[in-house]
């Protein structure tokens, strides 16, 4: 499939990056992918305070369809096999989740089928029980207490862990990945616990709860094999940074492919910056990580912006950041289209910069 309009590229993209990512795609990933249904969205409707998904979706279902319709024809035009996944809630009765407000069968089992490039086996999305620590005091709808420290919701409302009979269970904060994981497998019954990040809009993990014998059990474990997986986390510390290296290099050598004006050096300098790892930047996302063009050149415009250009003093001097964008947008595309024919490097002072307003 070839795509022909700008919603088309989108779900191609979304698509083709949740393959590449999950070795299988789905509907959800594609419509969370082209940003029509916000991931912190996905948890409300998962943990039922959703009556289903198209009400936490930012755009008509029509839209939605239309988004669905390019995917189906996607998914025609690859060697791609189904697989129907099961949503259950987050809530205790684990109750299978509703994607349309119709409720129509073949929509909703379209929404449940997973695409992967060889069979899988059948697969369950069962969902965790979810805990939720409240930014503020709530009532339980049970007992009609205000003092619990941690709530799981229900159709009637929040419930203490007591009324929930969770609260013979332990909090194990978030940290420590092997302790969690055999916690996790050694507890008869968990919840994951969340917290809900109001600057990022989005419910964020920060432990279980597990039960007490199950946490005691982890950490005898995790004692007796400690220094073989000391020896492991330095194997994989080498080999992260055999990779990174690798993939510098890559980026580096896409950059001059993009850019053949862009000196040699400052390629090797956008690559190293744009890929380290941990910080984030567009190079460690997935597109950047698959070598996508766009992404390469975001990061490329990036280091234009900071470094030829002066946008960083004029956001010393409170220039509002839009309006300094702005500002040096031509210069930018001055300097990319020199690198893109192959002629010149960074500017010099007599080509003039647009400056803040005195």
């Amino acid at each position: 499939m070839q795509p022909a309009t700008k919603l088309e590229r989108r779900v191609v993209t979304a698509a083709e990056r949740a393959l590449l990512r999950r070795k299988q795609v789905s509907p959800l990933d594609v419509l969370t992918g082209i940003g029509w249904i916000p991931p912190g969205q996905v948890t409300d409707w998962e943990q039922g305070r959703a009556p289903h998904l198209e009400a936490v979706a930012v755009v008509p279902s029509r839209r939605l369809a239309e988004a669905l319709e390019i995917f189906r024809r996607w998914v025609a035009g690859r060697e791609l096999h189904p697989n129907e996944v099961e949503y259950l809630s987050a809530t205790r009765d684990r109750r299978p989740l509703r994607f349309t407000e119709s409720g129509e069968p073949t929509l909703e089992l379209s929404y449940r089928t997973h695409w992967a490039p060889t069979e899988l086996p059948e697969q369950r999305r069962a969902g965790d029980l979810v805990v939720v620590l409240p930014q503020k005091a709530f009532t339980c709808v049970v007992c009609r207490r205000t003092d619990g420290e941690m709530l799981t919701m229900e159709d009637a409302g929040p419930l203490c862990l007591t009324c929930a009979d969770l609260d013979h269970l332990v909090f194990l904060p978030a940290g420590d990945a092997a302790l969690t994981r055999r916690a996790r497998k050694a507890s008869g019954l968990s919840a994951v616990v969340v917290r809900f990040n109001r600057s990022r809009k989005r419910h964020e993990r920060k432990g279980l709860l597990v039960e007490r014998a199950a946490i005691e059990l982890a950490e005898q474990q995790c004692l007796s094999d400690e220094e073989a997986r000391a020896r492991r986390r330095e194997r994989d510390r080498e080999r992260r940074e055999v990779a990174d290296e690798s993939f510098q290099h890559e980026l580096a050598e896409h950059i001059g492919r993009l850019f053949p004006g862009c000196p040699p050096d400052r390629a090797a300098e956008i690559s190293r910056h744009t890929g380290e790892r941990g910080s984030g930047r567009v190079g460690r996302s997935a597109a950047g990580r698959a070598l996508d063009p766009e992404a390469v050149t975001r990061a490329v415009v990036a280091s234009v912006r900071h470094k030829d250009t002066p946008y960083d003093e004029m956001l010393m001097d409170g220039v509002p950041r839009e309006q300094a964008r702005a500002r040096i947008r031509d210069d930018i595309d001055r300097i990319l289209e020199a690198w893109r024919r192959g002629g010149g490097g960074s500017p010099t002072p007599d080509q003039g910069f647009s400056t803040p307003d005195p």
